[in-house]
């Protein structure tokens, strides 16, 4: 089965060049995610982590590096004096990381799961340990971890109802990574009956919490959500509302749910932020086509106020802007997508709406749907209705928003507990040498 694997991750590799060609000449940034995918690693970056015993944290993209600064400014608060390199996959990713964790020594693309690849940027880089956040599980990687004795600690472990059937076709593969990895931090019960089903030893498995509540990257001052508003050209409009991590499919519905707002509500602003920025302009059309005034957020200044929404075409600011919505839609939601992290808005203590496919979030959005925080819409007709009745009522707002607060700060803890079995598992290594 490993053979396979390797065939097809070699073939697949080979098939892709045609793709890396066109993003090369399309996306800025691709060429060094490409090149350091290739293990061309920046001299100037490794060499302030390698061969120093530092702490590798691997985190895929947007969402997995938001579930990862909580854990790196744990790190840095018990262990000051650690070195610490996160790995990405993805451009977004990197710019996430660099923007959010300051904390980090280095910032890194990971590399393709080819099988000379890991072992040689394992070689050369030598952690003390490496982290695998959420669901980042590489047959190559692992084994060249394991072959060099790096413990492997998987934390904030997440595993969907998707994947769980998907991981059950790697069979043989799939047994021999879960061996390579020392503890397995899930963040809920079912995540661990997940994991457990699939292979992973019981007595590894423990069920830590999501570190998504613990982020603190979003905080905002009263000041800082005035100058937020003001930086949009919003400084005089309301009431605002965010629409975060849309997909194709969503924005129309969005876009017509807003002009029920807009005729109770004439001066109403929407931030909408794509998931993929590169689909602003495709987003700018939409709004056009639904007579609405749009502006892409990195073509407007203080002085734009001729506009009735911002279209977020950055990396990193949403999770602030969100401070500023009354009300918050998280995307991925009306298409059948599996839905988009809701706990950067009830960190906000922001009253949340979301389609009915949440699949992907099951366990926060039970406990937001639950406590009243969080309400579900099926189609543009039910989200402008619910858009409209919370405006409509300051009192539905305030206790939806109280709740969502509520839940986070009740949630507290998943980075602490975390990083306590990382110095467990470097305390047993410290003494077996």
């Amino acid at each position: 089965m490993k053979v396979i694997y390797n065939i097809l991750a070699v073939v697949i590799v080979i098939m892709a060049i045609p793709v890396f060609i066109y993003r090369l000449i399309r996306e800025d940034g691709f060429g060094e995610r490409l090149k350091q995918s290739f293990g061309f690693l920046p001299e100037d970056t490794v060499k302030v982590v390698a061969n120093k015993e530092c702490i590798w944290l691997h985190a895929a993209s947007v969402g997995e590096i938001v579930a990862t600064s909580p854990i790196v400014k744990e790190i840095r608060k018990v262990m000051p004096d650690a070195l610490i390199l996160i790995s990405v996959v993805t451009t977004n990713g990197y710019a996430m990381a660099n923007r959010i964790i300051p904390e980090a020594d280095a910032v890194i693309y990971f590399p393709l799961d080819l099988p000379w690849l890991g072992k040689s940027v394992i070689k050369r880089i030598n952690p003390k340990i490496f982290l695998l956040v959420e669901t980042e599980l590489w047959p190559n990687f692992l084994q060249a971890a394991k072959t060099y004795n790096i413990p492997v600690l998987m934390v904030n472990g997440r595993i969907s109802d998707k994947n769980v059937h998907r991981y059950r076709y790697l069979s043989s593969v799939l047994r021999e990574m879960l061996s390579t990895v020392t503890r397995f931090c899930m963040q809920s019960t079912i995540d661990a009956e997940y994991i457990i089903t699939l292979g992973a030893d019981p007595h590894n498995v423990y069920v830590t919490g999501n570190t998504k509540f613990d982020q603190t990257y979003t905080e905002v001052s009263p000041a800082q959500k005035e100058d937020i508003a003001s930086s949009l050209g919003f400084s005089k409009r309301g009431p605002i509302l965010v629409a975060g991590s849309t997909h194709r499919g969503e924005e129309t519905l969005i876009f017509s749910a807003f002009n029920q707002v807009k005729k109770s509500f004439p001066q109403a602003g929407l931030v909408i932020a794509p998931r993929d920025i590169m689909r602003a302009e495709e987003v700018h059309a939409l709004a056009v086509k639904h007579n609405l005034k749009a502006k892409r957020r990195t073509k407007t200044t203080a002085d734009d106020t001729d506009h009735d929404i911002i279209i977020l075409d950055t990396i990193g600011e949403l999770g602030k802007i969100y401070s500023i919505g009354e009300i918050i839609y998280v995307g991925g939601s009306l298409v059948p997508l599996g839905g988009h992290n809701i706990l950067e808005p009830a960190a906000h203590g922001k009253p949340i709406l979301v389609g009915p496919h949440m699949f992907n979030f099951k366990d926060s959005y039970a406990l937001l749907s639950e406590c009243g925080a969080c309400d579900t819409v099926v189609d543009d007709i039910e989200l402008g209705n619910s858009l409209l009745e919370i405006l409509g009522n300051e009192e539905v707002r305030i206790n939806m928003g109280d709740k969502a607060l509520a839940v986070i700060v009740e949630n507290r803890g998943a980075a602490q507990k975390s990083v306590q079995h990382l110095r467990e598992i470097l305390a047993v290594r410290l003494a077996a040498n």
